[in-house]
């Protein structure tokens, strides 16, 4: 399985669709809300998100859904970063609900290498998550700084710091 990509493993234009989707539950949004202390109630009360709100009820909070979509990215996209540099933009397009099922894909809009190391790069990307009937529902661009092949094969492949299993004899 893929994880991740070197810098000359992006080209400009690809499509890289995440897989598989996450369906979004009650359970799911309650945590990252009492984890992030968000307690807003359109997320948290039923009761007032059915009766003064214009959904008529809860609301997934929207930075569990950004979270959600980059960690869908990550095998495709991220998974031999050096770093997340930047999040340029994030745009909430529509509401998800509890029991939405979302799916994402990034497209690389640019990469250019690096101004002060030859073994990195710098690739941008934009990511956008849809619900199970399509609809748009979330769409962020960011700047990853990914290692060149010659950057992982200095510091050890593609898995380095795995410990090798032990014989077993007896």
């Amino acid at each position: 399985m893929q994880f991740g990509r070197t810098y000359e493993e992006f080209e400009v234009g690809a499509v890289y669709k995440h897989w598989p989707g996450k369906t979004v539950t009650e359970y799911d949004d309650h945590l990252f809300c009492l984890l992030t202390m968000n307690h807003h109630p359109l997320h948290m009360d039923a009761n007032y998100a059915e009766n003064t709100t214009d959904f008529g009820k809860n609301v997934v909070v929207g930075n569990y859904i950004y979270s959600l979509l980059l960690g869908m990215s990550v095998p495709d996209v991220s998974g031999k970063a050096i770093a997340n540099l930047e999040i340029e933009s994030l745009r909430h397009v529509a509401p998800t609900f509890h029991g939405d099922t979302i799916y994402g894909e990034t497209t690389v809009l640019d990469k250019t290498p690096s101004r002060s190391k030859n073994d990195r790069g710098i690739v941008y990307v934009e990511t956008k998550g849809y619900k199970q009937d399509g609809t748009l529902v979330c769409v962020f661009r960011r700047k990853v700084m990914v290692p060149t092949e010659t950057y992982i094969k200095e510091r050890g492949g593609e898995q380095p710091g795995r410990p090798e299993p032990k014989s077993q004899e007896k």
